[in-house]
């Protein structure tokens, strides 16, 4: 039981998190892969080399450890986790092994003067609240897919049905059930969840749905990284036919109802979410400004698709912009997206709904412009997509 001493021996390390959080956590995975390699199918190595993952799970530990008193405050936080969990099939046995490696690295790396007993039972404490939260969170979603229409638990087969070539960069594989029963719905802007035996080794990744479920086949759209193990694997040797695992469909960045004007602005493969978004969309009248932002016309994947739905759908207006344009290229703007550009390309009433992805450059710069033009925060949705991002490595 988290006690009232435990939560206070907590907040006194947060000046230590904020100090040397990475290096905590960087020693915590090195400690959990060496003695525990089952687990290494759950986390992308790429992003173990940029120290991707680093980062992000001492923001994580740094969030919990200031918000110790009212978890509530951690707002979307605890629901990405758990749909990040979900979709990685993370199951209540990994707990015990993440908790172990945590109170093993906050002891070494902080040392035994500093990490005490004491201080490594209020971790413990700590960290077994978060691990009952999560655990109780991803039971509900897991129990909630299976029990769905056409859901499941756990993995299920899938056939590679189709390939589709959409620019130099990307392809849409078009998945199939194969028991052939139906599959389950899910919210524009989610993802799956895929795992591959490769050489012997298992590996996980996410994949954004690109297209509305038809309750046959997913269809994801995947980037090529030069460095991305499971997306060359899949643009060079995955054959029609040939099966792999999925994991039902997570996520919480997803297209809320509303009847406010929608704006979808997207960067590279950022525009695999934004097209089931805007096929949701483009029956409800409301007004959508399509932005899409890529370096040239080689790379831009989608580009006919989505100028064919807006001759079908007069609300709709696209917007392409290329940074680093080739001969021949046409695009409505060209260099970075720039403020003026898009006060442009944005409806005049600024009471509308904006929806952005991309890699982090590029979203620390739509946030900004967005907020200099006068849209709130409150009506901005966000997600980083990039080749840091198991979203598409």
């Amino acid at each position: 039981m988290l006690t009232t001493h435990h939560r206070t021996l907590i907040k006194a390390t947060v000046p230590l998190l904020e100090s040397g959080g990475e290096a905590l956590t960087r020693h915590f995975y090195q400690l959990m892969f060496t003695d525990y390699p089952q687990v290494r199918a759950l986390f992308n190595q790429a992003h173990q080399a940029s120290g991707q993952q680093q980062r992000a799970l001492a923001n994580a530990v740094l969030m919990y450890a200031r918000h110790i008193d009212k978890l509530e405050a951690l707002g979307p936080l605890v629901g990405q986790i758990v749909n990040k969990h979900v979709s990685l099939q993370i199951l209540p046995e990994h707990y015990p092994i993440v908790g172990s490696c945590l109170l093993r690295a906050i002891r070494e790396v902080l040392g035994a003067e500093i990490a005490t007993d004491a201080v490594i039972d209020a971790w413990a404490a700590a960290y077994g609240q978060l691990a009952e939260l999560l655990i109780g969170a991803e039971e509900q979603a897991y129990a909630a897919n299976a029990e769905a229409p056409g859901g499941w638990r756990g993995a299920r087969g899938f056939r590679l049905a189709r390939r589709v070539v959409e620019s130099e960069e990307i392809v849409s594989l078009y998945l199939a059930p194969e028991d052939g029963g139906t599959l389950l719905d899910f919210q524009p802007g989610q993802y799956i969840g895929l795992r591959l035996l490769l050489d012997g080794e298992e590996l996980r990744r996410n994949y954004s749905l690109s297209a509305l479920g038809n309750g046959r086949e997913y269809r994801i759209s995947v980037k090529r990284e030069v460095d991305g193990r499971v997306s060359n694997y899949l643009h060079d040797q995955l054959q029609v036919g040939e099966r792999l695992e999925l994991f039902a469909p997570a996520g919480d960045f997803v297209l809320r109802p509303s009847s406010k004007p929608l704006v979808l602005i997207s960067a590279g493969v950022g525009i695999t979410p934004a097209l089931s978004m805007l096929e949701a969309a483009r029956g409800s009248g409301r007004p959508i400004h399509f932005i899409h932002c890529a370096r040239h016309g080689g790379v831009h994947a989608f580009r006919d698709w989505v100028a064919g739905q807006a001759i079908e759908h007069p609300q709709l207006r696209h917007y392409v912009c290329y940074s680093e344009p080739r001969e021949g290229d046409a695009a409505d703007a060209q260099g970075l997206l720039s403020r003026e550009q898009l006060d442009q390309w944005l409806p005049a009433e600024r009471d509308l709904d904006a929806y952005f992805l991309g890699p982090k450059p590029f979203m620390a710069m739509v946030k900004r412009h967005l907020s200099e033009l006068g849209v709130p925060a409150s009506q901005s949705r966000y997600e980083f997509f990039g080749p840091a991002s198991a979203l598409d490595s």
